[in-house]
């Protein structure tokens, strides 16, 4: 039988692999992951209440990524032991087909899953294989953890599922405004959110869906794309810049997932963004007024066509107004609530994330 693993490669599917940070003062860079990973093999100790307490485990398909570091680091900071869905072996790695043979480790709480192929990959044409491979890298990792959560025994039955899809759940629009009651869209997009959530649902578990919008942060995603060119000076607003923007900051949406796992009462669908509804030339005027930058140099709507295709080209030039009634509604606290507040975190250079630099 051809494990998930080696049915992915099959299909040329490449899970994501872990980004580099740039701009981080290297020494706080080498000392928090020595530090984290000392507080990992330490924590048998420090959980010690009269006999050996190992501390609970989290497994995270795509902690390699932009988003998925966050997400490990912030788990690790509350004491669970973070073990990677990888490729290859490591340490606190486990491979996708090890998960396929052999199910999930003993003393599993949660399970959660941000793999999938950039659909904004600037290097892939947007061909009907390429958005295949967007597509399987996302349903199936999606439906082997599902399955691996539902035959799991008692020993190792989490509590918990969570999983990662996008806004792109709802159909754009400028005037109408989407809580998580919002109906799906009809594009491409929309139908494979609601696919990849339709296999979140078969884990047989509490489950939470999360909806992020476009997820800022200085390491990877869209500012890691655009920073050079603001702090330039080549900065401008994408397409008409009348379009909605849903945004989240990536250490938000980790404090979210981490609240996820931690609240038995959260299931269902939550929309990961932030509270503040705000258009894209307001995000680019903020971040370049925080850099201290112009942004006179707009890329019209045909360009943004011709470099990604009009259908993936949308996600950018097209948008949503997006609101996190049932986050709120469940006492998620955002550190972030405003574009401005977010663009102060990251905007700076150089850049130091004072989450690392302020570790105990």
């Amino acid at each position: 039988m051809l494990s998930a693993a080696g049915a992915l490669q099959k299909l040329g599917v490449t899970l994501p692999v872990s980004e580099t940070r740039e701009q981080k003062t290297g020494f706080w860079n080498l000392f928090s992951r020595f530090q984290l990973s000392a507080e990992e093999k330490g924590k048998a100790i420090n959980n010690n209440t009269g006999g050996l307490k190992r501390p609970e485990k989290v497994l995270v398909g795509g902690g390699s990524g932009f988003i998925g570091e966050e997400v490990c680091m912030r788990l690790r900071r509350a004491g669970f032991e973070v073990i990677i869905i990888s490729r290859s072996p490591g340490q606190h790695k486990i491979t996708w087909d090890s998960v396929y043979r052999e199910g999930l480790p003993t003393g599993t709480k949660a399970v959660i899953n941000l793999a999938g192929q950039n659909v904004l990959d600037p290097f892939s044409r947007w061909s009907p294989a390429f958005k295949e491979l967007c597509r399987s890298s996302r349903l199936e990792t999606t439906r082997q953890l599902a399955t691996a959560v539902r035959l799991a025994p008692d020993a190792s039955k989490p509590k918990v599922f969570v999983a990662v899809t996008g806004v792109g759940y709802y159909a754009p629009d400028q005037e109408k405004v989407y809580d998580e009651g919002g109906a799906q869209g009809s594009d491409w997009l929309a139908q494979l959110a609601g696919e990849w959530e339709a296999e979140a649902k078969q884990s047989g578990i509490r489950t939470v869906i999360l909806r992020p919008g476009v997820v800022l942060g200085r390491n990877g995603g869209m500012i890691k794309q655009i920073y050079l060119p603001f702090f330039l000076g080549l900065g401008g607003r994408m397409g008409s810049g009348t379009q909605p923007l849903p945004w989240i900051h990536v250490k938000d949406l980790a404090g979210l997932i981490h609240h996820a796992v931690e609240t038995e009462t959260l299931e269902g669908v939550y929309n990961a963004v932030a509270p503040q509804i705000i258009t894209n030339k307001k995000f680019v005027d903020t971040l370049a007024g925080t850099m201290g930058r112009p942004a006179f140099i707009p890329i019209p709507e045909f360009e943004w066509n011709l470099i990604f295709g009009e259908e993936r080209a949308a996600m950018i030039t097209k948008g949503q107004k997006v609101v996190p009634s049932r986050s709120l509604e469940a006492g998620f606290k955002f550190r972030f609530p405003t574009i401005e507040e977010a663009c102060s975190e990251f905007a700076k250079f150089p850049y130091l994330d004072n989450d690392l630099s302020s570790m105990d």
